[in-house]
């Protein structure tokens, strides 16, 4: 195929805005599933964790044909935490379909992938989605999308991009500002995709350029290298170059299997010319950011760069005396492996050795990139232990900096007055309140990402789970002191053994409690939060002593409250500097560091 006759698309947008629905309805639009198939909702969102969250987590591509024309759709996340995905995803494409939600308007998460796509020169298909939702402002949020590009500094030639409405949920949009029809279709999309994003340059015949952007990996065929042809032919059963490093020798070798995205999946091809998207087997050495080059003149292309990371925390091995009891890998050595297998395929994750070969450092974009990552390792049946998230400090000109974040908060009216009461001893700085149509207010701060640790749980107790928290890195300031962590201390249990009702109706009268009875607990083992600043040490395992003397009050049935549901984000957001989470692929505990109160107050005396 000429590369006039093909597209290379990413959709980036905010979390929610709907840019994996819109995949589908481009997929049904042309044809690629039969009218008798029901595909299930979301198809791009293959990983089990994208479809529990309701996020997209990988980038992922699928292709569609409209007309002569050959469309390669990159479906992206929204999260800040997944912003490598984002840039990797960019790195693909020569254009992006902007989505924008008609009520909500550019979110942070807006402006974040936009300025990476104005950033690399691509234009943009703006599409404004939701427009039948019954708070829809399509034509203010059009004027603020132009503002959003006034601020980005965007040229002239940027400015200049086409508009469409949409409601991707029925598949259906028409051009410019308005609501389409029930007897529309995505057509408008489509045919602004080809009159928009200009074909893929690069010559066919010159010498082979091709980088690696993502790695994938096959039970047959190993590690897998994929990428987009920058330059050149790339033809299978040729010898190619993998450079790696401009000091290291070139990797030379036949290229065995190629491949190309056809539709949802991949199909064998003879070759990929400039601008086709590739997948290559056989180079189990591919690392991200690698380029395919000619065998006989390797020249390499720049290597892909990503933000930093800003939060760093330590995985090692589980030492508490359930260890090994849930998990099938519990060795140092298969932890570290399964981490260095992430960092080959995750640009934006970085792992540190530490002074104990037992520990080492992960540093990633944000809590949730690293929750995502723990889950993961878990339900592959990896048990470990965590600490606390913290932010990493940056010397400029000679003084300690640390991270910031710029957050937006979507809650209900009656609850601005208590989340800006949360935020203010955070050392958060209000920037903006922008009060909906439909009794919501959004809510616009910036501060400290240290700041940020546990506040989302925090702000969806304050506004019973109404509240919607987005993200995103915001740059360095001089570090801001001491910050409020929570308020209580930990129960902490003194003894193994099994938790009873009768010991926990008496403690739940001083605190709060994260476990329920018959729980098996061990010494160490942190049991809920105390009303108290203090820890508290207390005994779970606790009967009721048996005597012949019958009373009503004493006879009284236990009725003990439902524990504080600690999953794991709540656990790492909650945990202090002394305290560790014990993850296992059936269970989530809170532990001290050092388990018993003897190892914590000669501790504590030096």
């Amino acid at each position: 195929m000429p590369p006039s006759s093909l597209r290379n698309v990413a959709l980036i947008a905010h979390v929610d805005h709907g840019k994996t629905t819109l995949v589908d309805g481009l997929l049904h639009a042309a044809g690629v599933f039969a009218s008798h198939e029901k595909p299930v909702d979301r198809i791009m969102d293959s990983d089990d964790q994208e479809r529990e969250r309701g996020i997209t987590i990988l980038a992922k591509a699928a292709s569609i044909t409209w007309g002569d024309t050959k469309i390669n759709l990159v479906d992206t996340p929204g999260h800040a935490d997944f912003g490598g995905e984002v840039e990797r995803a960019l790195m693909l494409v020569d254009g992006v379909l902007l989505l924008v939600d008609a009520a909500e308007g550019p979110m942070p998460q807006t402006r974040y992938v936009l300025s990476k796509a104005l950033e690399r020169e691509l234009p943009v298909v703006v599409v404004v989605n939701k427009v039948d939702k019954p708070d829809a402002r399509a034509a203010e949020v059009v004027d603020e999308i132009y503002e959003l590009f006034f601020d980005l500094d965007a040229g002239e030639h940027q400015i200049e991009f086409p508009i469409v409405s949409a409601i991707a949920r029925d598949g259906i949009a028409v051009e410019g500002i308005g609501v389409p029809g029930s007897d529309d279709s995505l057509a408008p999309v489509l045919d602004a995709i080809l009159d928009t994003i200009p074909a893929p340059t690069g010559d066919p015949a010159a010498a082979l350029q091709a980088i690696v952007t993502n790695l994938d990996a096959s039970d047959y065929l190993g590690r897998l290298g994929i990428g987009r042809v920058i330059a050149g032919t790339m033809t299978a059963g040729t010898r190619v170059a993998l450079v790696q490093d401009s000091d290291d020798e070139p990797i030379k070798r036949k290229l065995g299997q190629l491949m190309g995205f056809s539709q949802l999946g991949r199909e064998d091809v003879d070759e990929r010319i400039a601008g086709d998207l590739f997948v290559v087997a056989g180079f189990p050495e591919v690392q991200i950011g690698d380029t395919f080059a000619d065998a006989d003149e390797p020249v390499a292309l720049p290597r892909l760069e990503v933000d930093e990371p800003v939060l760093r925390m330590t995985f090692g091995v589980n030492t508490s005396p359930l260890a090994g009891t849930e998990g099938t890998y519990v060795t140092s050595r298969q932890i570290r492996d399964r981490l260095e297998r992430e960092v080959l395929g995750n640009v934006s994750i970085r792992i540190t050795e530490t002074s104990s070969p037992e520990i080492i450092e992960v540093a990633g974009r944000g809590e949730l990139q690293l929750a995502v990552l723990i889950e993961s390792m878990r339900r592959e049946g990896y048990e470990m232990q965590v600490s606390r998230p913290e932010v990493i400090v940056k010397e400029i000109d000679g003084t300690a900096h640390e991270p910031t974040e710029y957050v937006s908060v979507d809650i209900p009216d009656e609850y601005v007055g208590a989340v800006t009461q949360a935020v203010a001893p955070r050392k958060g700085r209000i920037e903006e309140l922008v009060p909906g149509e439909t009794g919501r207010t959004v809510v616009t701060f910036i501060a400290p990402s240290r700041g940020l640790l546990g506040l989302r749980s925090q702000l969806l107790t304050i506004t019973r789970g109404t509240a919607l928290v987005h993200q995103h890195h915001a740059g360095w300031i001089p570090w801001v002191g001491e910050l409020p962590h929570r308020h209580g201390g930990a129960m902490v249990a003194d003894r193994r053994g099994t938790s009873t009702g009768f010991a926990l109706d008496n403690l739940q009268k001083r605190g709060e409690l994260f476990i329920g009875p018959g729980v098996e607990s061990y010494e160490g083992m942190i049991i809920g939060e105390a009303s108290r600043p203090e820890t508290m040490v207390v005994n779970v395992t606790k009967g009721k002593q048996l005597t012949n003397i019958r009373t009503h009050s004493t006879d009284e049935a236990i009725k003990l409250k439902p524990p504080r549901d600690m999953g794991l984000e709540a656990a790492i957001e909650w945990i202090a500097d002394d305290e560790l989470v014990e993850v296992t692929p059936e269970s989530i505990r809170i532990r001290k560091r050092l388990l018993t109160e003897s190892e914590r107050k000669r501790a504590k005396a030096k």
